[in-house]
């Protein structure tokens, strides 16, 4: 499993806009299926995802992934019209876009206790952002699943969870 946060161009906030969380929606689903893999751990924010990608086994391509995921988005988001951000001539002619950052930061999850830590703080990132006084009250997280499985209790991450104090080295 790999840890990934990957980040709008210039920080827009776009993602959980109605059409960014639509053209997010199906690009997962595009390329899903020609390149099978699973959200173990999701979070959407303005201008950031986390995600936590698990693939098939025997198979580690996961940039191939983000890289396809990125590149239906945009095409949808262009072809609704939608601005995006100015690049640079450098970046023009590699044939960038302003709608993502060129990268995504990335984490291979060595063990269970390294992927509770993630989880932990995938969950935790609308807190961390104050976009919400309660993790519960983030909708575009899969802490609602995780709940409903009894990884968490409803009201789960009243304070920073013990697994992420001090850290922070998440791609953001």
């Amino acid at each position: 499993m790999v840890f990934l946060t990957i980040v709008t161009y210039g920080r827009r906030p776009i993602l959980t806009t109605e059409n960014g969380r639509k053209f997010l929606r199906s690009a997962i689903t595009t390329v899903r299926k020609k390149r099978p893999f699973s959200l173990f751990a999701t979070c959407l924010l303005p201008d950031h995802w986390h995600l936590i990608m698990h693939l098939p086994k025997g198979d580690k391509d996961y940039s191939m992934r983000v890289k396809r995921i990125k590149e239906e988005f945009t095409c949808q988001w262009r072809l609704a019209g939608l601005p995006e951000d100015q690049v640079t001539a450098a970046q023009s002619a590699k044939g960038e876009r302003g709608i993502w950052q060129p990268r995504a930061w990335e984490h291979m999850v060595r063990d269970e206790e390294d992927l509770e830590r993630c989880v932990d703080y995938i969950h935790w990132n609308p807190r961390k952002h104050d976009l919400v006084r309660r993790v519960q009250d983030w909708p575009w997280s899969s802490f609602h699943r995780f709940v409903r499985m009894g990884q968490y209790e409803q009201e789960w991450g009243g304070t920073a969870p013990k697994s992420i104090r001090n850290t922070d080295q998440w791609g953001e």
